[in-house]
């Protein structure tokens, strides 16, 4: 009965340090300054939330440019300065929304080059082929250049060990 008792113990603790708080969607972002207020802020999955943090956002996403190859290794090196930055000053938020930004010029650029107009679905939600230049338009090629600097942000040592310290604190209020 003791090792089943341990059993559980260890998986409820295995459960916790791997689940996920989901982003907070309920949070008055328009008010919200995450550089005032960072405990406020949820990594959430992917890019969630890389359109709402605030000052971030609008401090980011000026720079954040895909149109063509040039447009996207001038974006994405000025954003990975950003995200050097953030991690020199300490800040968690700052260097997870440059991260989520190379993320959604990566995809985003993909996505264009699947299908031009950006729409994924046709007008009945079946899925429309994708292009026939999609690995080699200029489209293409952007998101080759966020894909590897993104790839260099995320796995940078520092931010690795700001992401599962703060990963602990969210979990925490579990």
């Amino acid at each position: 009965m003791l090792g089943l008792c341990y059993l559980r113990s260890f998986l409820l603790h295995l459960i916790k340090e791997i689940s996920v708080k989901e982003f907070d969607y309920t949070l008055d972002y328009d008010t919200i300054d995450f550089r005032e207020n960072p405990e406020l802020y949820r990594i959430g999955r992917g890019e969630q939330g890389v359109l709402l943090v605030e000052p971030y956002k609008s401090d980011i996403c000026r720079y954040w440019r895909f149109k063509t190859p040039e447009l996207a290794t001038a974006s994405s090196t000025r954003i990975f300065d950003m995200f050097m930055e953030y991690l020199d000053e300490g800040d968690f938020v700052g260097a997870d929304m440059a991260r989520k930004f190379l993320m959604m010029g990566w995809t985003r650029a993909r996505r264009y080059a699947n299908h031009r107009d950006g729409k994924k679905y046709d007008e009945n939600r079946n899925v429309k082929p994708q292009e026939e230049d999609h690995w080699t338009c200029d489209k293409a090629e952007s998101a080759r250049i966020f894909k590897a600097v993104y790839d260099v942000a995320r796995t940078n040592t520092e931010y690795k060990k700001m992401y599962k310290e703060w990963r602990r604190k969210e979990n925490e209020v579990f």
